[in-house]
């Protein structure tokens, strides 16, 4: 809200709308939102249980007999999507827009409202009927932001629509088109990356070469040079996969940059190892930093055991023996609560409950009554939409928002998502992690496109920066539940 003294929700809408995730086809998770911050502007206001049940008791008076909402202003049709919105209530919110739309074809408005719709659909992964409303906004307004904006995001549509080279294709449309657009990096980036799901190999390559000689000097070249290193592992180019980590080892990684060093250092590392060269991949991999907060860290350690020698694996022992001695020390931050509600729902669907504590850690750090900017609720921050998918399968007829603060509720339907994420991720919690923040869509794709078949590869390739955080902070939490607790939640 800054220091603004006049709350203008259409304008917050506008803000809302034009944010979106910076990597890799700018998606939204779609089922639990706890990570993007989608809705700065609507803050509180917008976004409390208050405002929701405020104007959903308007609406009941704004309908007419045959329940069609009336004629409102259009900041007041604005407003009332932005809160709902906000609250994952896409049905209501697209009322609103189609509403406007509808009684004021010629405002100015319009045009948001369209952006609003396209995104609602995009987040409930309708992504034809996203991809429509994306398409004649960028036709019908292209001198706008919004216009822009929505070019920009039809991409990302095509491209969840499995129609891989069409999306490349809309990126470098953008680029084309807009060469001082407000997304000429990102872009670039997305180009690069979609390039390479349509299997268009080296016009990726090419797209690589030509963003960094345009952003020489910025985050953006630096993550250009990451595509390239994912994309030789990818194919299984050791050589070039390790001179091209050699590079970016020695790069800025300034702020924006998509990548760290210790992910550089461990992907060299494994290109050494896969390229037969055991005793140079048994020293990188002893290169990467350890401890409890790398998860990096970890999995280097993992693999230090397979290449080293005899003499070698004392050093690998010691790294064990370090964390195990770090883990001691903290072992507080590591409270197992919910302890007989997470054994049963996690047993009752073949989980580890060590597991589902790693995420509630990392989602609410164990507070019942926590609910996100996104509208994201409970223990496991779970949105309406989440929860009234999978209701019936966890054995509830129905589920409401406010039900979403119940620690067994939320521990049920957060255990029935993980279940099903399980079932299509097996043996790769990193994805299992990755799609409960991220949508299980788009880690299908970083599935896919990794094609290595390594956590440590895969968790490269997740799109989102967050996302990627949020998977490496579930899966240190997990290391460590796995060094406190056995698999019945009792302390080793």
């Amino acid at each position: 809200m800054g220091t603004s003294k006049v709350y203008k929700p259409w304008i917050a809408l506008v803000s809302i709308l034009a944010l979106a995730a910076p990597l890799a086809a700018s998606s939204l998770p779609p089922l639990t939102a706890s990570v993007p911050k989608l809705f700065p502007s609507v803050g509180v206001q917008g976004n409390s249980d208050a405002a929701l049940s405020t104007v959903r008791r308007q609406d009941q008076v704004a309908r007419n007999a045959q329940s069609v909402m009336t004629r409102l202003s259009p900041e007041e049709h604005l407003r009332r999507g932005a809160i709902y919105l906000a609250n994952r209530a896409f049905e209501e919110a697209r009322e609103h827009w189609q509403a406007l739309i509808s009684y004021y074809p010629n405002d100015p408005r319009v045009a948001p409202a369209l952006l609003g719709m396209a995104r609602s659909y995009f987040q409930e992964r309708r992504y034809m009927e996203a991809y429509s409303d994306y398409d004649r906004l960028a036709r019908e307004y292209p001198a706008t932001k919004d216009g822009r904006e929505a070019l920009n995001f039809s991409a990302a549509s095509l491209l969840r629509l499995g129609k891989t080279s069409e999306a490349a294709d809309r990126y470098v449309q953008y680029i084309n088109r807009f060469p001082d657009g407000e997304r000429i990096d990102t872009a670039h980036l997305n180009a690069i990356d979609t390039l390479r799901e349509a299997d268009r190999i080296q016009e990726a390559r090419s797209w690589v070469t030509r963003t960094r000689q345009r952003f020489a000097g910025t985050p953006t070249a630096t993550n250009a040079l990451f595509g390239q290193l994912r994309l030789e592992i990818s194919e299984s180019n050791w050589k070039q996969a390790i001179t091209t980590a050699e590079e970016l080892s020695r790069d800025s990684f300034q702020k924006g940059v998509a990548t760290s060093p210790s992910e550089v250092a461990y992907l060299k590392a494994y290109s050494l190892e896969r390229s037969g060269r055991q005793a140079q991949a048994y020293s990188a991999y002893l290169a990467v930093p350890g401890g409890i907060d790398s998860y990096y860290g970890w999995l280097a350690t993992d693999h230090l055991a397979s290449v080293a020698d005899g003499r070698s694996r004392g050093f690998a022992g010691d790294r064990i023996q370090i964390v195990k001695a770090q883990i001691d020390l903290v072992s507080d931050r590591y409270p197992i609560p919910y302890r007989q509600i997470i054994i049963n729902e996690a047993r009752a669907r073949k989980l580890d409950p060590r597991f589902v504590l790693a995420l509630i850690k990392q989602e609410s750090v164990f507070r019942p009554q926590a609910k996100s900017l996104a509208g994201a609720r409970g223990l496991l921050q779970l949105t309406i939409d989440a929860a009234q998918k999978y209701a019936a399968h966890a054995g509830m007829a129905s589920v409401q928002e406010n039900q979403l603060y119940q620690p067994e509720t939320s521990i049920r339907l957060g255990s029935e998502y993980l279940a099903e994420l399980t079932t299509m991720f097996p043996n790769l919690p990193e994805a299992v992690a990755a799609s409960y923040n991220g949508g299980e869509d788009n880690v299908a794709r970083w599935v896919r496109r990794a094609k290595q078949k390594d956590a440590g590869v895969f968790t490269s390739e997740v799109g989102f920066e967050e996302t990627k955080a949020y998977v490496q902070k579930v899966m240190n939490n997990y290391r460590v539940y796995q060094q406190l607790y056995t698999a019945d939640l009792k302390r080793k």
